[in-house]
């Protein structure tokens, strides 16, 4: 037994060991983000959408790839940083201490309703391009993932095709 010990510890300060015991851990968690599904994100969406009379969106797994290569090169800082000269709509949430739920990134998103004046087209007292790009009514084709950070917590994207949010036109 001391024996076994004192090959871990050898192997656990090389750098490449550390690694190595790193990884189960972050499998692990990617494991159980693998049981969320398309519907799980789709769901507080068209919710959202049905409530302003928009057509639902339907999950695109092109799209979906490319929201879940971003989330993997987030997953080291998970700053919200959005990706630059991609083809998408996007919106990005996370929550630094716990694991944050597609629907609650989903309804933080739909909460800067409040903020979003229709008969303007503008934001009041806050954000809500969040919530117009999730009601886009162009945007049809929706892919999202989510990751847990390194440094623990959670980082959700959602990317939307083709991308809304255009200056001067109303989501809806």
């Amino acid at each position: 037994m001391a024996r076994v010990f004192r090959i871990e510890l050898e192997l656990a300060a090389s750098t490449v060991m550390g690694f190595t015991l790193l990884l189960p851990l972050l499998l692990n968690c990617s494991q159980a983000f693998a049981q969320i599904s398309p519907e799980d994100y789709l769901a507080p969406h068209n919710a959202a959408r049905a409530n302003v009379n928009v057509e639902p969106m339907i999950w695109e797994d092109n799209v979906a790839a490319y929201a879940s290569e971003y989330a993997n090169q987030r997953s080291w800082d998970c700053n919200l940083v959005h990706s630059t000269g991609g083809p998408y709509g996007e919106n990005l949430a996370k929550n630094d201490y716990a694991d944050l739920s597609v629907r609650d990134a989903v309804n933080m998103w739909v909460s800067e309703m409040s903020n979003y004046d229709y008969e303007s087209n503008s934001c009041q007292g806050g954000q809500c391009l969040h919530y117009t790009q999730v009601v886009w009514a162009d945007s049809v084709r929706l892919g999202c993932a989510s990751v847990a950070c390194v440094a623990g917590g959670t980082f959700v994207i959602c990317s939307y095709d083709p991308q809304g949010n255009w200056v001067g036109q109303r989501p809806y």
